[in-house]
């Protein structure tokens, strides 16, 4: 089927599309709002800045297809193959993607308000700057995936898999991440106020700059993870694992840190209650943390009016 066949199909009334092969035709700019494409073959085909309003791309084929800018607001493409797709600057807010294969997508910009992508696959997608703000991605797979500066806020990630991803400078405030796997995942500079992580498993992660007021990390291993320059205010870090955590310059005031294996953590330059400091060269076995404590308790004597533990 041709692009001047189907836009003249559809001028006349006719939605239903079911099945089609469209596999490299041209439907660039068309305005197709509420169309039908179930099943249909769209592999390479050009939808850049077309109007797909309340389609229905269910079980779609848009293998390597072009959806630049595409406006597919409130659609359905549940189970759809979207695997190496383009969709710079796409809208799909509010549409339905459970189930779809988005590995290998360039998704920069793209707009995901509200979508349900449970159980997506996002494996090695580029998803740069991209708004999944209220999302549900429960179930969904981010292996190798790159969110820089993405907005997560509001999100829903329930059993979402991490494995090696980025999230440099990425937007989590008040996101629920409890007991997740974030192991080595990049941080740096992410905004994190508010999140819940509590059991997570964080080892060897960057949360360098990060920022982390009044997040919940009680139970979570963060063995060998940075913290360099991180704001932890008001943090709860109780039975936290800090064994070898690097907490130079970070800002752990009114932070709690009950039970917390502190065992070859750096707290150089460490902005740290006076009592906490203290608690610790209390219940610490190790001298030279202890003597690197004591010379921060002399040296920050400002910090015995702050709430502590």
């Amino acid at each position: 089927m041709e692009r001047n066949e189907i836009l003249e199909l559809y001028a006349s009334g006719q939605r239903d599309f079911t099945g089609a092969d469209l596999s490299g035709v041209d439907l660039s700019r068309c305005h197709l709002p509420g169309i039908i494409l179930t099943g249909a073959n769209l592999r390479g085909t050009n939808l850049s800045r077309a109007h797909l309003t309340g389609a229905n791309l269910s079980q779609a084929n848009l293998y390597w297809a072009n959806l630049n800018f595409v406006k597919i607001d409130k659609s359905k493409l549940p189970d759809a193959n979207l695997a190496k797709a383009t969709m710079t600057g796409a809208s799909f807010a509010k549409a339905k993607l459970p189930r779809a294969n988005l590995t290998g997508t360039n998704m920069v910009g793209a707009n995901f308000f509200q979508a349900n992508l449970r159980s997506a696959n996002f494996g090695c997608a580029n998803l740069e700057w991209i708004n999944l703000r209220g999302a549900n991605l429960s179930g969904a797979n981010f292996s190798w995936a790159n969110l820089a500066f993405a907005r997560l806020s509001g999100a829903m990630l329930y059993g979402a898999v991490f494995h090696g991803i980025n999230l440099e400078e990425a937007y989590l405030n008040g996101v629920d991440l409890t007991g997740s796997t974030l192991i080595a995942v990049n941080l740096k500079g992410a905004k994190m106020n508010g999140i819940k992580l509590e059991g997570a498993n964080l080892i060897a992660a960057d949360l360098t700059q990060a920022q982390l007021r009044g997040a919940n990390l009680s139970g979570a291993d963060l063995t060998e993870a940075k913290l360099v320059l991180t704001c932890l205010d008001r943090a709860n870090l109780n039975w936290t694992c800090l064994r070898r955590t690097d907490f130079k310059c970070a800002d752990l005031t009114n932070a709690t840190l009950i039970g917390a294996n502190i065992s070859e953590a750096n707290f150089t330059d460490t902005i740290l209650p006076e009592k906490t400091k203290r608690y610790f060269c209390l219940t610490s076995n190790n001298q030279e943390l202890n003597e690197e404590l004591e010379c921060l308790i002399d040296s920050q004597p400002e910090m015995s009016k702050v709430a502590v533990v």
